[in-house]
């Protein structure tokens, strides 16, 4: 195993297998410690993967550590490292040919677990006895990663349902009951629906002063779209908030924001439709995660809008609005103002 192929994640599973059996003074690494770790591992699929599949992580988790106590055990300042058994080598030998054929260039936790199912003796059979055999587990790759992407990089976890962790469901949370009744502003969310359900400059822009309400509307579109009140272009369509700050935040790296955002928008794309994305503070999108030599994210945005693969809902003020918006001609002509006013008594 060459573990350059391993991603960083994997590498911390195996690292913390190995310290595992070497803490409970264990002879060798056997395949238990290594399912142990990677139900333990922070940032590893493996719990994700076992919920895809119908399998619940708890219940593996209690036969591995069950499993790993039987193990016996030396103490004392003699006691040498433990030695890899070959059971363990053949798991993480089992994932390499697993990644191969998928086009993954790295092995990372979800190849680790599909190995386990893949060989033989009681991890293996635990696995498949709970449903998570080596074809349910690949099968259920996508649905861990946001989509049907391949791992090109050494810590492709840290985009894997990107949409998921970068953006708040407003549908789910109004399904929830956990979003107040909008009062008032049912002119402002008919010609929200309008504009998303035209054919060309369908990508609906609030434009107001700080605390008019702007993100209530949107609130508003949610409810009214877990209520079935929208036409059948909106009908069942997901509708998130998308988190640009969350992206940003601790993106170092020149590319890291880049990469998260076009994993979320990757995940956007592949729902053929089904996600209407809200973006407060439209305008920070221009110049947003911009370094030397990096994209800036409104670049990003403006092919998928121009394709029609976007469907976005922005608010922003109206001097932001000038200023960022409107001179840029590729971004302006995506949107269609709708000024929001401040709220009456009436």
């Amino acid at each position: 195993m060459n573990a350059e192929r391993l991603t960083t994640k994997s590498r911390d599973v195996i690292t913390g297998a190995v310290a595992d059996a070497n803490q409970r003074g264990h002879a060798t690494v056997e395949p238990w410690h290594l399912l142990l770790s990677l139900l333990d591992t922070g940032g590893s699929t493996a719990s994700a993967l076992l919920r895809a599949v119908g399998a619940n992580p708890a219940d593996v988790r209690r036969a591995a550590v069950r499993a790993v106590e039987q193990q016996p055990s030396a103490r004392g300042s003699s006691t040498a490292e433990p030695s890899l058994s070959r059971e363990f080598v053949n798991a993480i030998g089992e994932a390499e040919l697993i990644a191969k054929p998928l086009g993954d260039e790295y092995v990372s936790t979800e190849h680790l677990l599909a190995g386990l199912a893949r060989v033989g003796g009681a991890v293996g059979k635990t696995l498949r006895d709970a449903g998570a055999t080596e074809e349910t587990l690949v099968g259920a790759f996508p649905a861990v990663r946001g989509g049907d992407r391949r791992v090109t990089t050494a810590e492709p976890e840290q985009t894997y349902q990107a949409l998921e962790k970068y953006s708040v469901d407003l549908t789910a949370l109004a399904r929830e009951g956990k979003i107040d009744p909008v009062i008032g502003r049912d002119a402002e969310i008919r010609r929200v629906v309008q504009v998303l359900s035209r054919r060309t400059k369908n990508n609906p822009v609030l434009i107001g002063e700080p605390g008019v309400g702007k993100t209530a509307i949107v609130e508003g579109l949610a409810q009214r779209i877990v209520a079935g009140d929208v036409p059948e272009t909106l009908r069942d369509k997901k509708l998130v908030s998308l988190d640009l700050g969350a992206m940003v935040a601790g993106a170092q790296y020149r590319g890291q924001f880049e990469e998260r955002l076009k994993s979320v928008l990757e995940e956007i794309r592949n729902s053929n439709g089904q996600v209407v994305t809200f973006l407060d503070e439209l305008h920070t999108v221009v110049g947003a995660g911009k370094g030397e030599g990096s994209m800036d994210a409104g670049n990003m945005l403006k092919p998928m809008l121009a394709r029609g693969e976007l469907r976005m809902v922005g608010a922003t003020t109206l001097d932001e609005y000038r200023e960022h918006i409107e001179k840029d001609p590729a971004l302006e002509r995506r949107f269609q103002p709708v000024v929001v006013g401040e709220p009456t008594v009436e």
